[in-house]
């Protein structure tokens, strides 16, 4: 498996500037304020585990035309400054009487101003990574109207670049053969805890960066909960593990699981497990370009309805994917966002079948130009049974 090349060429950032500002000047932006790791990476290829520090504020404009400006703690301009980023403003963060929002204005208002306008990212699925008090200041110091563009950062992101796509790929391969390896050093009488420990290191050694989610849940012929593990509990005769995992390279992420039986696997589990993987194939038949995120959760729940099934405890069947564990927007039975290639999602059908258990199947995939193919490698049809 060959690995492939680290970062992008600079023509990719140049590329995701030029369409930024083109939205940007559809909506009537002079300028274009993101806060997030991913939105600053996206556009210069700023790369560093730093961001998982809170304690400082990071700022990228994006002028109407030109390069993006870089508002930045002093502790990242040499970084900022290896990217293609030309013009880097720093501070001595952290400075919480004045953390950045005074050098951030200045630079705003030394643009161009044509529309009166400043966009910021305040919708669903956004975050400020500033104090909000902050924010305040900084809107009322600009003398410019403060515009919502959550949606079109998310619609850009939503459409991925081949070299995006082959690092996710990537991801999912590394990760799929460590799902498909596990069977080898689990046993009953293990912990959730001692397996997961042992498939992180399995994750590492077969090239992975790292592994930021991993969870899991067990019980007798199934789960009740896929978030709250691992835990110390100990895997019996007839009990059911799912393990998820988003696993990173290059900083994307695969996000998919796989689940296990130990000892034996009861019939109705069986039965549950042919359910949500048959629900699986009709969300992978469905997801076409043109299609809508609600059709494919149509598909893949009537075949789980069909058998009976309790209800979706998940609140949702998939998701975007890339950058982020989970990407905008949702396969859910409202969303109305239209499918085209390039798009990487999860499909991620899942179902209570009996009071207090439930099973969830989930692969990643990417929209092509006349259907879908799979980055995961295919779980099995039967789940796998551990001795």
């Amino acid at each position: 498996m060959t690995e492939p090349a680290r970062g992008f060429p600079q023509a990719e950032f140049e590329a995701r500037t030029s369409a930024t500002q083109q939205w940007m000047l559809d909506i009537k932006l002079d300028a274009l304020i993101v806060t997030t790791e991913a939105e600053i990476r996206y556009h210069t290829g700023f790369h560093t585990q730093f961001f998982e520090s809170p304690t400082r504020p990071w700022f990228l404009v994006i002028p109407a035309e030109g390069k993006p400006i870089a508002v930045i703690p002093t502790i990242g301009e040499s970084g900022m400054q290896a990217t293609w980023i030309d013009e880097v403003h720093t501070w001595p963060a952290p400075k919480p009487a004045d953390d950045g929002v005074s050098l951030l204005q200045s630079v705003i208002k030394d643009l161009p101003r044509r529309f009166g306008r400043v966009g910021m990212p305040m919708g669903p699925e956004s975050i400020l990574r500033m104090p909000a008090a902050d924010a305040r200041t900084l809107a009322q110091g600009l003398g410019s109207e403060i515009v919502d563009c959550a949606e079109h950062l998310l619609q850009q992101r939503f459409v991925k670049s081949k070299a995006e796509i082959e690092k996710i790929r990537h991801a999912c391969q590394i990760t799929s053969g460590a799902f498909e390896a596990l069977p080898t050093y689990a046993s009953i009488g293990e912990t959730e805890l001692d397996i997961t420990r042992k498939m992180r290191i399995e994750l590492l050694q077969r090239g992975a960066d790292n592994t930021p989610f991993m969870v899991a849940g067990s019980g007798q012929g199934g789960y009740d909960s896929i978030i709250m593990g691992p835990t110390g509990r100990t895997l019996e005769s007839g009990d059911v593990l799912i393990i998820d995992t988003g696993t990173t390279f290059d900083g994307y992420f695969c996000d998919f699981d796989r689940n296990y039986g130990f000892g034996h696997v009861a019939d109705d589990t069986a039965r549950a497990n042919a359910a949500v993987h048959a629900a699986l194939d009709a969300g992978f038949a469905a997801a076409r370009p043109g299609a809508k995120m609600k059709e494919v959760w149509s598909a893949m729940w009537k075949i789980m309805e069909d058998v009976g099934a309790l209800g979706n405890s998940i609140g949702r069947m998939g998701h975007g994917l890339g950058m982020l564990l989970t990407e905008w927007p949702s396969v859910h039975p409202e969303d109305e966002r239209v499918l085209e290639a390039g798009v990487v999602m999860t499909l991620e059908p899942g179902m209570t079948f009996a009071p207090g258990r439930q099973l969830v199947h989930e692969e990643n995939i990417v929209i092509t130009e006349d259907g879908a193919e799979y980055l995961t490698r295919r779980a099995p049809p039967e789940i796998p049974v551990i001795a």
